[in-house]
């Protein structure tokens, strides 16, 4: 499957972001704690160069724990500073505004120097596509201060946001880049949502998810969908499907009655099914790569 997907107003934001990165002190940079890698546009690496740095794990809940633990600490090691959070839950708040004001310690005792005291610290939020940016920027203002919403590119344009005197917060569109070099980066945004599924193909993305599961996390298909080996093995004969994760797909179909006209089991229902139940916690605390 192609999963090449970058909207013209992506063009648009990335030069946008290229104006303003002056205008601010640092870059908090919100990823999706089950693509931690896969989820970081590495033209912000690029456009940070010169910028203290917060990478916020977000939906850290719906994410492996032990997973999250390892990528924290293999950020860590980077000297960037790192933090796990649920956005769409209260707390960390004043965690995170220390984390901030540690960042530009060095910063804020220049501009002491120089004689300019109490200057709000301007941090811009970037990210890929529906990682929760808003939602993010919604917690930590205690209001509904950006667009949010459960598909990608929802903000189109740059929103400041003032967290009381201290910190003020650029609020930025979602970008992705124009190709990916790895096809897995791809996959994964994909299976995360920060792709329009307008664009994809849910059935192949489905089986592509099962593969994953059977590898890292064996039991979850069996514990939700009560699928069993017998039972794949079984359709793969009497449907003559070409793998045993499309096998799958079709006993999960048929375990949630996802049928289709003439009383065939409809596997993209199941597809569609499976994608949403990952995407929403109920097959578990997933993570979809581990740190290099």
């Amino acid at each position: 499957m192609n999963y090449q997907w970058y909207p013209g107003h992506m063009t648009k934001a990335i030069r946008m972001m290229q104006e303003n990165i002056k205008l601010v002190d640092m870059i908090i940079e919100v990823t999706d704690a089950r693509i931690p890698l896969s989820g970081r546009n590495p033209d912000i690496d690029e456009l940070g160069r010169s910028k203290s740095r917060l990478i916020i794990l977000n939906k850290a809940d719906l994410a492996d724990p032990a997973m999250n633990r390892k990528w924290a600490d293999y950020f860590s090691a980077q000297g960037v500073l790192v933090m796990e959070m649920n956005s769409r839950q209260s707390g960390g708040v004043n965690e995170i505004k220390n984390m901030m004001r540690n960042a530009c310690a060095e910063k804020i005792e220049r501009d002491k120097k120089r004689g300019i005291i109490n200057r709000p610290i301007r941090a811009m939020v970037a990210g890929i596509p529906n990682v929760g940016k808003s939602t993010f920027i919604n917690h930590l203002a205690g209001k509904s201060s950006a667009k949010t919403g459960n598909k990608p590119g929802v903000t189109k344009g740059k929103q400041w946001i003032m967290l009381g005197n201290q910190i003020q917060l650029l609020d930025t569109p979602g970008i992705l880049w124009p190709k990916f070099d790895d096809e897995t980066v791809g996959l994964h945004l994909a299976l995360v949502g920060s792709m329009n599924d307008e664009n994809l193909d849910s059935g192949e993305l489905a089986i592509s998810l099962i593969h994953f599961l059977d590898n890292a996390y064996p039991d979850v298909i069996g514990n939700t969908y009560h699928v069993t080996r017998e039972q794949i093995i079984t359709c793969k004969e009497e449907e003559n499907l070409i793998s045993e994760e499309a096998a799958c797909l079709d006993a999960i179909a048929i375990n949630r009655n996802c049928y289709a006209q003439g009383a065939r089991p409809d596997m993209m229902r199941a597809a569609a099914l499976l994608l949403d139940d990952f995407r929403n916690g109920k097959l578990g605390r997933i993570t979809l790569e581990k740190p290099e």
